[in-house]
């Protein structure tokens, strides 16, 4: 279901010049549509999760996909680029408000020792976005006008917001208390829960930094045939499956060392890939196993905020999707900065060891926290 909207996000990476040309602006002005919906899902978490803390979570998660739905369909129909602009910082509110929810109504779903597993299966959503949703909206945009993705975004989050009507029970509180406003705004003022937030915008930063240049690195430096590139990308996937399967399974029991093997897999990547850039074979075993570091961490960091922060699910997690998304903002221009002053695509696995030595700082901070 995050899919769904989530591949919203990735698509109009693909479709930029298209867009530019039909509404005859620039091509800056078209990226400020990514940016829009990026600013809208960062600040948009945390007062939307507080607005809807008593909502029942499936009426939330409705209104929010009817929201996106609504919003997708105004920006397609919209003639100006103003319209658009507001209607793409819409869609990342809502996509940020049933993103803060899903996370929050997974754990209430489950027992204590599979909250992580459970969020696993959360982040595989976007997963799944990034990797099949983006492209293939992009492919249906070359075959119906950069419209045809985002129609197509919209049938599926119609689809998918009626199966949580019909499959997600009325109330998804389990055994938890009641949803406590002043509780939850008490609880963001633990130091260790902003540690963790900050490990998770670090995290996030280090392999989608490396991988927002790898199709250019694997063309440019590694000397990868054109027609390739969609098949290797691919294996960044892959790579996040697996490496979202083991850290589900492994991060309730062990979560600190789910975290710091994949950290310290994500740096040692990195590493691999600035010193071997110019070797094909090499850098294509790479993209798949940064995709394995990357998403091996995700399901210990989610679920370390929910055990720093039981009494606030639904607030700690908003927060913590918008530092996810505050990574995914940061990445690329933290990993382009050496690019624009001269050095080589190469040096993008550089930002991302040193973005993950910093993940590592902030984790071991975080456990002597956790334990003080």
């Amino acid at each position: 279901m995050l899919f769904a909207m989530g591949s919203a996000e990735f698509l109009m990476g693909g479709i930029l010049p298209k867009i530019a040309e039909d509404l005859q602006i620039t091509l800056p002005a078209a990226g400020t549509l990514i940016s829009a919906f990026a600013v809208g899902a960062l600040v948009g978490a945390p007062p939307l999760a507080i607005m809807t803390l008593h909502w029942p979570g499936r009426a939330t998660l409705f209104l929010s996909q009817a929201a996106f739905v609504a919003a997708t369909a105004f920006s397609l129909i919209a003639e100006g680029y103003a319209g658009i602009l507001i209607a793409r910082f819409v869609m990342g509110l809502a996509y940020a408000c049933f993103w803060a929810v899903a996370a929050s109504t997974a754990v209430r779903l489950v027992a204590p020792d599979r909250r992580a597993r459970a969020l696993s299966v959360v982040v595989s959503g976007l997963t799944v976005a990034m990797v099949l949703g983006g492209p293939a909206g992009t492919f249906i945009s070359e075959l119906a006008g950069w419209r045809g993705g985002f129609w197509a975004v919209v049938a599926a989050t119609t689809v998918a917001a009626i199966a949580i009507l019909l499959v997600l029970p009325a109330r998804t509180g389990g055994n938890m208390p009641a949803p406590d406003t002043a509780g939850e705004l008490r609880a963001m003022k633990r130091p260790v829960l902003w540690v963790a937030y900050a490990t998770t915008a670090a995290t996030t930063a280090a392999y989608m930094g490396t991988f927002s240049y790898m199709g250019a690195l694997l063309l440019n430096v590694s000397g990868l045939p054109l027609g390739w590139l969609p098949a290797v990308l691919s294996l960044f996937g892959l790579g996040a499956f697996l490496g979202l399967s083991i850290g589900g399974r492994t991060a309730d029991r062990h979560p600190f060392a789910t975290l710091g093997l994949g950290i310290a897999g994500l740096i040692l990547v990195s590493v691999a890939i600035a010193l071997f850039a110019p070797h094909m074979v090499v850098v294509v075993v790479l993209v798949f196993l940064l995709g394995v570091a990357g998403f091996l961490l995700n399901p210990a960091v989610w679920g370390g905020v929910y055990v720093i922060a039981p009494d606030a699910p639904t607030l700690a997690g908003a927060t913590n999707s918008s530092a996810f998304q505050l990574g995914l903002t940061v990445a690329p221009l933290l990993a382009g900065l050496p690019i624009s002053y001269g050095y080589n695509l190469a040096s993008v696995g550089w930002i991302g060891a040193g973005l993950g030595v910093l993940a590592l700082v902030l984790a071991f901070l975080d456990r002597r926290m956790s334990r003080a």
